[in-house]
């Protein structure tokens, strides 16, 4: 019996070196056929600090020199939203899979110039919104198209948060593409495309910052048979951000922090079962191994974010801006 090779190693960069890619640095450390090889920030002392704390072995002062860096299989872009289309583009025109931080980009026709270049460059790409991966959204996906509970007859996710209005900050910064609509609207919608895919119509409305940054938004999305799915996001107060799943012979909720590792409650004629699936890491390291083994086997587009499932979720994106009036 022969013994099995080992994986390859894939060495990867990573372009802006905020809280989330600390995350994703983390969780990284825990995969053994992977390894941080190169960080990227415009400040060389943040990249050296965070090459140190990660074990990385370069640190950039520019995201340009990280991209030329032949060493490199795969780049985690996790720079404000509105750098995510330049800085893939840029990896990709060097060769290097990249994994892009949700929202993949501003807009449709930014989303479509990304998976553009990856065709023409035949590398890998594929947006970086971790819930799909986390195995207790795969299980409630799973009970869902295998109609354990019947069919969804409702939908209520949300996401909220407070924080000091601060337009120094990416969160509240319009020019970067904050406000609660990208940041964190795109949860609840992700929740309800994921299960029911695209609305026959959505209604909007929403709330704004002095700076015209969305502050609040409340969606309504509309099914065939009268289903619904009632969305909120909100940088104004703390929401439950939970995902609730009102089935024709149950109830699958999602608890809080429904987009983040979690648990999940099955509610059946009033009794209550609560799921735990045994978390040990933050939760980027599913995306992750599942891109590396899409790496390995040669693959250019992931088979669960897939580019059509991308293209619906900056699509419908766009036309809840559009309807909210919210423009960058």
């Amino acid at each position: 019996m022969t013994e099995q090779s080992p994986l390859k190693k894939i060495k990867w960069g990573i372009i802006g070196l905020g809280r989330i890619a600390n995350s994703f640095a983390t969780d990284l450390l825990t995969i053994n056929d992977a390894e941080l090889y190169a960080v990227a920030s415009r400040n060389q002392e943040k990249a050296n600090d965070f090459a140190e704390k990660y074990g990385a072995k370069k640190a950039y002062d520019n995201y340009e020199s990280l991209a030329k860096d032949p060493n490199i299989d795969a780049v985690y872009i996790a720079t404000p939203h509105a750098l995510h289309k330049e800085n893939a583009i840029m990896c990709l025109e060097n060769g290097i899979a990249v994994l892009g931080e949700k929202p993949f980009a501003m807009n449709a026709n930014e989303v479509d110039a990304m998976i553009a270049k990856a065709k023409e460059k035949n590398v890998l790409l594929m947006e970086a919104l971790w819930t799909y991966f986390l195995p207790h959204y795969q299980f409630v996906l799973k009970e869902l198209k295998n109609k354990t509970y019947g069919e969804i007859i409702k939908i209520e996710s949300d996401f909220g948060f407070q924080r000091p209005y601060n337009t120094e900050t990416r969160l509240f910064n319009k020019s970067m593409g904050g406000g609660s609509l990208l940041d964190i609207g795109i949860y609840p919608i992700f929740a309800s495309l994921s299960t029911l895919g695209l609305p026959k119509n959505i209604e909007a409305s929403a709330t704004f910052f002095e700076n015209g940054t969305d502050s609040s938004c409340h969606m309504l999305f509309n099914y065939n048979n009268n289903v619904k799915a009632h969305l909120k996001s909100s940088l104004l107060e703390v929401l439950p951000t939970q995902a609730i799943f009102y089935c024709e012979k149950g109830i699958i909720k999602i608890n809080t922090q429904f987009h983040c590792p979690t648990t999940v409650t099955l509610i059946i004629d009033g009794h209550e079962k609560t799921l735990d699936f045994d978390y040990n890491t933050i939760g980027y390291n599913f995306e992750t191994i599942h891109f590396n083994n899409l790496l390995r086997e040669g693959k250019t587009e992931s088979d669960i974010m897939t580019f059509e499932f991308s293209k619906q979720l900056i699509k419908t994106l766009d036309h809840v801006r559009n309807l909210i009036g919210l423009k960058y």
